[in-house]
């Protein structure tokens, strides 16, 4: 059972070590202005893509070693709508006009992915004990 927690352990801290740097590149892109830039637009993008296959690539292996809890499922759900939601608004906000409202949800939207992610992260290293 040691090398399954250090496994997840590790793909945790991927997780944590993505985030960040989806954070830090829409710090960049937030910074660097309008019209926004194309190169760092798409980099922020891939980044939070690769973000989200990663934590359901990891999601999906944990299910098939044993089957997940309904609040891990809850969990991976509510986490799946904030990633999704927070694309959406970021896409709306890299429009010519963006929409103004969104910009505070995409503001606030991070948080609660990281959040949410945290908490699925937390039920799916303790659904086996």
């Amino acid at each position: 059972m040691e090398p399954d927690m250090n496994a997840l352990t590790s793909k945790i801290i991927g997780t944590g070590v993505l985030f960040l740097f989806v954070f830090l590149s829409g710090v960049w892109l937030s910074n660097s202005g309008r019209p926004i830039n194309t190169i760092i637009l798409t980099i922020h993008k891939l980044i939070a893509l690769g973000t989200l296959i990663f934590i359901g690539v990891t999601i999906y292996q944990i299910n098939q070693a044993a089957q997940l809890s309904t609040a891990a499922i809850a969990a991976t759900v509510i986490t799946g709508m904030f990633f999704v939601a927070t694309i959406i608004t970021g896409g709306l906000l890299s429009l010519d006009k963006p929409v103004s409202a969104m910009s505070i949800v995409h503001k606030v939207g991070p948080f609660l992915t990281v959040a949410s992610t945290i908490v699925t992260m937390y039920l799916l290293a303790n659904h086996r004990q």
